[in-house]
């Protein structure tokens, strides 16, 4: 609905690593809207690789052809509470291979 676009978003957003054109960053969301990093960083002029609806196409496409399938957007934790006894839990998961093998290539 119209009321959801006009929502405030924030986002702190953390420089992990530069590899010349592209960043690896850290994102900590304070809201959570759709597509809430997608549309920022978009809107911010650094759109997230691989996202077919916000990024930049023509750059998607070369990178499908070095081998990045898919988008760069990953959540390695989240925080939130056990749904029956609202316990605080934290879930980790590691970077896919296929996200590690990217970076790896990058710093070559």
């Amino acid at each position: 609905d119209d009321d959801s676009q006009n929502q405030m978003s924030k986002t702190i957003f953390y420089l992990k690593k530069s590899f010349g054109a592209y960043s690896f960053l850290e994102a900590k969301l304070i809201t959570g809207r759709t597509h809430q990093l997608r549309v920022q960083l978009a809107h911010l002029g650094f759109p997230i690789l691989g996202d077919d609806k916000y990024g930049d196409f023509s750059l998607n496409k070369a990178l499908q052809k070095k081998g990045l399938k898919r988008m760069f957007l990953h959540a390695f934790s989240m925080k939130l509470k056990h749904p029956l006894t609202d316990e605080p839990l934290e879930l980790n998961a590691p970077l896919p291979r296929e996200l590690e093998a990217f970076l790896s290539q990058q710093s070559q």
